[in-house]
């Protein structure tokens, strides 16, 4: 019985001084882990950043692109008829669409709604109002309907879209 007494005055201390060297360590461990892990996020935050940026600045561009007086005037020519203005407005309205789908990964879901909305009304309005005239007469008119109708709005839903990107843009901006 001695021996077993003797034995756990040693074998008690030895495994306190264990145990405390062993949680102080794990604790300074898990402290520089912590360290690191915050580091490693501030440094990917200021890297993505400048790409949220971008793609705040493609979809604004997009928007203004959109704009129903941008795409007539970017794509008429004098001897277009209705049906190939329409034609041209709306392909070139889904490109530029598909064109910037990755954009959506960086913006949040609310602003790439307004976004689809925006793009849906506009391809809406240029379907509709060809409608109304015949397809193989010459554009100036369709042109000029479209044009006349988007002036008549106070605020066109590409300008609305607009001023959501600059929004949600100017949080990014605030944050940095």
């Amino acid at each position: 019985m001695e021996h077993f007494f003797e034995l756990l005055k040693y074998t008690v201390p030895s495994l306190i001084v264990f145990a405390t060297a062993y949680l102080l360590l794990k604790k300074y461990l898990d402290a520089q882990y912590q360290l690191t892990y915050l580091e490693t996020i501030n440094k990917n935050g200021q890297n993505i950043i400048p790409i949220k940026l971008q793609a705040y600045e493609r979809l604004l561009l997009f928007c203004e692109r959109m704009k129903i007086s941008n795409t007539v005037n970017r794509l008429r020519s004098n001897e277009m008829t209705v049906k190939d203005l329409k034609t041209s407005m709306l392909i070139s309205i889904q490109k530029e669409y598909e064109h910037n789908l990755a954009q959506k990964l960086y913006v949040s879901s609310k602003l790439w709604e307004i976004i689809e909305l925006t793009k849906n009304e506009t391809l809406n309005i240029m379907s509709n109002s060809g409608d109304k005239f015949d397809p193989n007469d010459n554009a100036d008119q369709y042109a000029k309907s479209l044009i006349i109708l988007e002036q008549s709005q106070n605020k066109t839903t590409a300008d609305l879209a607009i001023q959501a990107i600059k929004e949600e843009a100017k949080i990014y901006l605030e944050t940095a």
